[in-house]
């Protein structure tokens, strides 16, 4: 439905013969009132002359009597007079249409309006469509940079959670103090491990964290554990040192270490027991310079 803004009346309107009987008959202004509401309704329709709700829905005498702000049976008696003079046609799906509407009506005028209007709503739509792409195209780039300075962002925390990380475990090597030449066996211990990883990288949040678990338990069981996995279960990841850890008395870590430096180590290994000679660990123990013993260089090496 194109908006129209004006209906064409005839200044001799009033001369017609029709107005001229409805004048003489009761309620004759509401009737006339009513009349040019109608003009007015088909107008704003403009469908034609046609008067509706909707294509599909007639407008009904309650809701002329609703809309036009009138009496219910004056209503009716309007169109019943409208009807009988042939001012208006009402087919039988109850549609109503202005008689000679074409004849009285700017039609031209009112079709160049429905053509205004459509290339009106022609322009607004792709003025629409165009504001859309350029704000997606906005936001694709938004969310790019967006998504480099966050890449960025998260570059850096990472390096200072490293930098944490590497911090707590200096503070922490103190705790192992007790065991001779901590710092050498725990690096060999974490390039065993590291050989479990893809990568070949163990992430420092995860050497602190493993190392925070081991302060709970005795030097003695500590030592053994770390020296047991380097000598027999290199290629198990760092949770089976833990469960060294916790399957092995003090006294026990004890003798076991006692037997460590004899040219065979017995050790336990999935519930058998295995005949394991000394490794290249022991070896090559010797080489390390153990008077660095909180020297965390090695860290280094790490991701």
């Amino acid at each position: 439905m194109s908006d129209v803004k004006w209906i064409k009346l005839s200044t001799n309107m009033f001369e017609d013969e029709k107005i001229r009987l409805i004048e003489q008959m009761p309620e004759a202004d509401t009737i006339l009132i009513i009349w040019v509401k109608l003009l007015s309704q088909a107008g704003k329709t403009n469908a034609s002359g046609y008067i509706y709700l909707s294509e599909n829905i007639p407008y009904t005498d309650e809701m002329l009597a609703t809309i036009f702000n009138r009496p219910l049976n004056v209503i009716r008696m309007a169109l019943e007079t409208f009807k009988q003079f042939g001012m208006i046609e009402i087919d039988e799906d109850a549609f109503i249409s202005i008689s000679n509407w074409e004849k009285h009506q700017n039609i031209e005028g009112m079709e160049r309006v429905k053509k205004l209007n459509a290339e009106r709503n022609r322009r607004y739509r792709e003025r629409k469509k165009q504001l859309e792409i350029e704000t997606k195209k906005e936001s694709d780039v938004s969310v790019t940079s967006r998504d480099g300075t966050e890449e960025e962002r998260e570059e850096d925390i990472e390096r200072d959670k490293e930098k944490d990380y590497t911090s707590k475990i200096k503070d922490l090597l103190p705790v192992f103090s007790p065991i001779n030449n901590f710092n050498e066996l725990n690096k060999k211990y974490w390039d065993v491990i590291r050989e479990t990883r893809k990568t070949g990288k163990v992430a420092k949040s995860v050497i602190c964290n493993t190392m925070e678990k081991w302060k709970k338990y005795d030097p003695a069981v500590i030592e053994y554990a770390l020296k047991t996995h380097i000598e027999v279960h290199a290629g198990k990841k760092e949770d089976y040192t833990i469960g060294i850890m916790r399957n092995t008395s003090r006294e026990e870590a004890l003798d076991r270490l006692n037997t460590i430096n004899k040219p065979s180590l017995k050790a336990i290994n999935g519930g058998k027991q295995n005949e394991i000679t000394q490794s290249s660990y022991r070896q090559d123990y010797s080489k390390y310079d153990f008077s660095k013993g909180g020297n965390v260089s090695w860290l280094q090496d790490e991701n």
